[in-house]
């Protein structure tokens, strides 16, 4: 009768430690960038080329840097979302073109609006390694002085927006 005590609690163990894994978000992935300096980059703006954008240019300012491509399904979920919050203008949003083709980034743009204050161009994905990126869409908080508070993956929603980002960048621009 013993014998079989032991398998038997394995088992039952084994059964919480999978019960607890499935109540879990697969999208709630924790940042280790989370209160730490954003990784600095220079990459080309994709309106203009010739122009390149840094964290640094942003400094003094509390803005989402937000992790986009024209190919990305969920993007264009949250894009309504973002144009809104532009019209609004309680935060600057800038993008990052993650591993598109130029020409269909601002076609994307054009057909459904373009709530960046800018967008800097990752071709090849290297600022989205520097800063983590699993998937996109991805969006930052970074505070004033170009620290990461938040980092929300997947595509943010109306009460993301309102409950978690929102408050975040109000209390940040105290």
């Amino acid at each position: 009768m013993k014998r079989f005590l032991i398998p038997l609690a394995v088992f039952f163990g084994l059964v919480v430690f999978l019960a607890i894994g499935l109540t879990l978000n697969p999208r709630d992935v924790p940042s280790p960038l989370k209160d730490k300096a954003a990784p600095a980059f220079s990459v080309p703006q994709l309106a203009a080329a010739d122009k390149s954008f840094s964290p640094a240019d942003m400094k003094g300012k509390v803005w989402l840097f937000n992790v986009w491509a024209s190919w990305c399904v969920s993007c264009r979920q949250e894009h309504p979302l973002l144009v809104a919050l532009s019209k609004e203008g309680k935060v600057p949003v800038v993008g990052l073109n993650y591993k598109d083709q130029g020409a269909d980034a601002k076609n994307w743009l054009a057909r459904f609006g373009d709530p960046y204050v800018l967008s800097a161009v990752d071709a090849d994905g290297r600022v989205g390694i520097d800063y983590g990126v699993y998937g996109v869409p991805e969006t930052y908080v970074i505070d004033k002085v170009g620290t990461i508070r938040m980092k929300h993956t997947g595509p943010i929603t109306q009460e993301s927006l309102q409950k978690q980002i929102l408050p975040l960048v109000a209390e940040l621009s105290k």
